[in-house]
Formats: structure tokens, sequence, C-alpha cells
């Protein structure tokens, strides 16, 4: 039987170890937690989302969504993992995050061709076919073996996470469900502020002290995942048309607040809610204070504290083929954000092609190369073919996909990039036999 050794049981991982599986190759899966833990982890299970429990839009006008819809195509493991531990969150898929890791965990471990191992990797057997699925928070030991291997520092960036509280220590007094111009299901809590609340807010915010980083890291930050504190310096418009825009949110039209903090379900029995954006890197007393400035939060109960950690990742034009198959030798691929691909829809998706080209190089056949009219195949394209100078990862967009037409007009587009990428995704499953 054919042997292959993923290092990483993040999300990427544990869907490369499922796609190797039911085809009959032998996996060794590799996990340092709980042995030796991250500065965000807090569990042993597969698959732990340590920022949001959002895997983001699920509707076909966002490219997450229809990125979802072909990983579906696809079977992946995962995304249905994720669907039966779905919780309320409007228009976006968000998980009961213990649920989903849990299940994922039983799951992965449950597979007849799935050796584990809860060790850390410190070195690379470029003898074994290898994919490194290690996540953002690769160990340093294994971080400076992959320096070793590409002859270059690797690049990173910072990511923040949203503090979560106790349901039962809002004021719903103050504190109202509500969807943004009642188009789903009432599912957020929202905390409105009147022009003099958020003044005073804010003054507090862009004033409130950080955790200090050490001496060699410089504060390289992720667009996608920016800390409230620093967007808040950027100005109040930055707050009022981002985390806590409040049009179409307002409780009535004799309510209409200057500033609203949304908070979204975070477990399966509603007792535990994140703060939508509101990913920090402020002291915890500050936290605390801060967040209880916040009407209907003045007794908030905080489970969890935002952190920042430091996210690794390869500068993948340089040394990823769009098979994520490494130019450093051909037994090595990578996947997961580690790979250049930024979010947990995105790691999952590069775990599901790396493995299905892993299989494809153990039994010599044809490569395969995702079209760039769908999501899976413009993500491995950007990160490959991106200036490797000024590379930085990217969430999945429509604008990194293949032109249409330029006949279609502005508000079609969405649709039609959607419709495209399902049927061509479809055409290619075909072709290949991916399922």
């Amino acid at each position: 039987m054919q042997e292959v050794n993923i290092i990483g049981a993040g999300l990427a991982g544990c869907e490369a170890a499922y796609q190797l599986s039911k085809r009959n190759v032998k996996v060794n899966l590799y996990e340092m937690r709980p042995k030796k833990m991250t500065e965000a982890h807090k569990s042993a299970n597969f698959g732990e989302l340590v920022c949001s429990n959002s895997l983001r839009g699920d509707q076909l006008t966002n490219a997450v969504g229809v990125l979802k819809r072909e990983l579906l195509m696809l079977d992946s493991i995962v995304i249905s993992i994720a669907y039966e531990h779905k919780v309320p969150a409007g228009a976006a898929l968000a998980v009961d995050r213990d649920g989903f890791s849990l299940a994922l965990t039983n799951k992965i471990k449950s597979l007849e061709n799935v050796s584990f191992f809860n060790e850390e990797v410190i070195d690379i057997d470029l003898n074994v076919p290898t994919i490194i699925a290690t996540g953002p928070l690769t160990s340093a030991s294994l971080a400076n073996k992959i320096k070793e291997l590409t002859h270059e520092d690797s690049l990173y960036f910072f990511d923040a996470i949203a503090p979560i509280i106790e349901k039962d220590s809002i004021d719903f007094t103050k504190a109202y469900y509500k969807s943004r111009y009642d188009k789903d299901e009432a599912s957020y809590i929202n905390c409105a502020m009147t022009n003099e609340e958020f003044d005073v807010w804010y003054e507090e915010l862009i004033n409130a002290k950080c955790t200090k980083l050490k001496d060699f890291e410089k504060l390289i930050l992720f667009e996608g995942c920016m800390p409230i504190e620093e967007m808040a310096r950027r100005g109040k418009k930055t707050l009022l048309f981002g985390p806590l825009k409040p049009v179409g949110l307002w409780k009535d039209d004799n309510h209409r607040a200057c500033a609203i903090v949304q908070l979204r379900q975070d477990d399966a029995k509603a007792s535990l809610y994140n703060l939508v954006g509101f990913q920090t890197h402020l002291t915890w007393p500050e936290q605390k204070r801060i967040i209880q400035m916040i009407p209907g939060l003045e007794k908030a109960n905080i489970v969890r504290y935002g952190v920042m950690h430091r996210n690794t990742y390869l500068n993948a034009p340089r040394f990823l083929k769009p098979t994520f198959q490494s130019n450093i030798n051909d037994n090595l691929f990578f996947a997961g954000q580690v790979s250049g691909v930024e979010g947990y829809v995105e790691s999952i998706a590069s775990g599901l092609m790396a493995s299905l080209n892993m299989y494809q190089y153990l039994n010599n056949k044809k490569e395969i190369i995702f079209p760039t009219e769908t999501i899976c195949g413009s993500m491995a394209n950007y990160i490959t073919t991106s200036n490797p100078a000024s590379f930085q990862p990217m969430n999945a967009n429509f604008g990194i996909v293949k032109d249409l037409s330029s006949n279609i007009k502005k508000k079609e587009r969405k649709e039609a990039y959607a419709n495209r990428a399902l049927k061509v995704m479809e055409d290619f499953i075909n072709e290949y036999k991916l399922t």
C-alpha cells in the first residue's frame, strides 16, 4: 500500500487525510497538540477553529459561498461536518466550534487507512511523500526546517482573535436580536450606541493599552483580520462603515443608533457569543474595560479574551506549483495557511487539491490543475503566479477568477461567476473522475 505522511491535523490536514484514505493510501497523520500547544489553540481536537467560528458567507453571491459548493461537489468531509454543526448566523456558515472539531477528530481517527501520531515533527523525511499542513502556527522547529529547504526567511503576518462572552451576562433591556434589513433570521445580538456614547467609547479604544510584541517582531497585519483598535486608529468612519455599521440594524425608526456592535452565536447551546469584527490585541484588563463600556455589555462575562498570534506562511509563488507540490522536492506538498492561502474554507480547499495531486503523483498520473473559472482553481493560480516580492495571502474572491465577458451587467456578474464556476467544476470532476 502506498504511504504518505501528513504533518498537521488542522482543516487542511484532515481533508487531505480523508481524501487519500478513501483512495486506499495509507496515511500517517502527525499532530503535536496536546503534547505541545500553540499560543492560540485550547484543545487537542483536530481542526480547532482558533479565530472566528464563522466559515463566512454561504450564498452564491460571494466567492467563499461558491467555494463551499465546489468542495461539497468534491466530497469534502470537513465542509460536510461543518454543515452538520451549523449554528444560526444569518447568511453565513458558522459552527459550534467544539462540536465541529470533536466530530472531525472522531471521523478522521476512525478511518481505516489513517494512523495517528501525537508528536511534534521537527524534521522532514524527503524520502517519504509528505504533505505539510501545519497551518499558520507552525512550530519553530519545523518552520526553521522549512527555511533551510527554501533558503529564505519565512514570511509572516499577525492575526488577532475576537473575545467570547456568556449570553446570560448580556443586558437584554438594551441589547436586541435583529438581522440587517430583516433579510434573514434574527440570529445576531445587537448593542447600539448613540453619538455621544460612541464618541466616548472611540476615544477610550484608540488610547487603550495593547500587548507588547517581542523585540524582533515587526507588526505586519493581515487586512482581513485587522484588530479593532488598529481599524479605529484609521478614523471613526473605518468602524462606522465596517464592523460597527448601524444601517439596517436599528431597533426601530425611533432608535437610529450611531454605531452597533454585533454578537454571533459561538456554540450549539447558544450560551456563548463572539463579538463580530472585534479581533484585538489589547491587554486583557483593557479588553474587559472597553467591552463593558458598550451598552448592554456592562456586566459581560468574558470567557475567552482576544489574543494576537504570529502566522507563518510560505512564499508560494517561489516554491509551489498550482498542484500544491513544491519545486524543492517532488515528494513534498504544502496545504493550508502555511501554503499561502488565507481563510478556513480556502485551507480546506488547499488540503483537498494537494491530496488529489499527491494521489496522482503516487500513481504517475496526470497532475490536476483546477480551471481558473472555478474558485479552487483561481486560488491555486493566485498563490503560485503572484509577484513573489510582494506576495501576501488573500481570501477567495471573484477578483482573482478568470474574467467574464464585459457584456454582462455589473449586478448580474456575481451570479454569472457562480453559475460558470459550478458548471466548469462539474465538467472537470466528470473528466477526472474525482469523486
